[in-house]
């Protein structure tokens, strides 16, 4: 399993040509105490950095976006009945939704955890 990073701070977790998607621990903590998520349906269609989902926190509401284009197979509904996951545990139970990739060389252009931390660390 390998594991990308966008600068719009969302993290896809890769296994074959299926993917999870969520935000990072950097990108829960700029937001704060989220309240509410809006999860894609399976089976709709999400291109490269188009929006695919959104989260509420008490400071504001943001997009999230897709990391690379596929078809959605599945939500986190568990974030649903407690959002609050996404602060508590946001690289691991607080994934967002789950893709099959249609083109894995998108994949390229993502960032690696040495190059996203450096990243956040120049932010």
């Amino acid at each position: 399993m390998t594991v990308y990073y966008t600068k719009e701070h969302e993290w896809i977790s890769v296994e074959g040509d299926q993917a999870t998607v969520g935000i990072t621990d950097f990108a829960q903590g700029q937001l704060g105490d989220v309240v509410f998520v809006e999860l894609p349906e399976a089976g709709r269609q999400v291109s490269r950095g188009g929006e695919a989902a959104v989260v509420e926190s008490v400071k504001a509401a943001s997009d999230v976006y897709a990391p690379v284009s596929g078809e959605v197979v599945e939500a986190n509904q568990a974030l649903v009945d407690d959002s609050a996951l996404v602060n508590s545990d946001p690289e691991g139970q607080g994934w967002f939704f789950r893709l099959r990739l249609s083109d894995p060389s998108e994949l390229e252009g993502l960032m690696d955890a040495d190059a996203y931390k450096s990243f956040c660390d120049s932010q």
